[in-house]
């Protein structure tokens, strides 16, 4: 297996992933995700494997099939009240479910660690969908912690 920056080749493989992901998170939350769709399309994929501020890793085989991915974004924090720094937030982490259990998931956000020190990020940060305890599983055993919850009150059906 191979860790690289995405290429236009790779776009076939990375749409099929980008529908299993929605698929797990349209099971957890029906109410705000579309079932049988995917976050982004061809063209934006094309726009986002060139953009180094936005980059996009992928684990490909021996046959170079991708079987993950790691969409990241360079963030820098800059506020009158923060100390300023620069962090890389993962927007999307998957592994092909027939990949699965052999620690491709590791590799990536291993991957993404070695880049962001490289381009002298503080931290790495990523959000998690309540009830998608797998993945919450695997980011506490790569050693992430809570930083901040998001919480919402659901306005359906309420008299106001």
């Amino acid at each position: 297996m191979k860790i690289r920056r995405a290429a236009d080749k790779d776009i076939p493989g990375v749409l099929s992933l980008l529908s299993q992901v929605l698929e797990v998170h349209a099971k957890i939350r029906p109410d705000i995700f579309l079932s049988g769709t995917t976050k982004y399309g061809r063209e934006e994929l094309e726009e986002m494997f060139k953009d180094d501020e936005r980059p996009v890793y992928v684990a490909v085989d021996d046959a170079g099939a991708v079987t993950g991915y790691a969409f990241c974004q360079l963030k820098d924090i800059k506020a009158d009240t923060m100390i300023c720094k620069r962090s890389v937030y993962i927007d999307d982490l998957c592994v092909d479910e027939a990949s699965r259990g052999k620690h491709i998931a590791t590799d990536l956000f291993e991957h993404v660690k070695t880049e962001a020190k490289k381009l002298g990020c503080r931290d790495i940060t990523l959000n998690v969908w309540e009830g998608n305890e797998g993945a919450f599983s695997f980011y506490r055993s790569m050693g992430m912690t809570p930083r901040s919850t998001t919480m919402e009150y659901d306005l359906d059906g309420q008299d106001i």
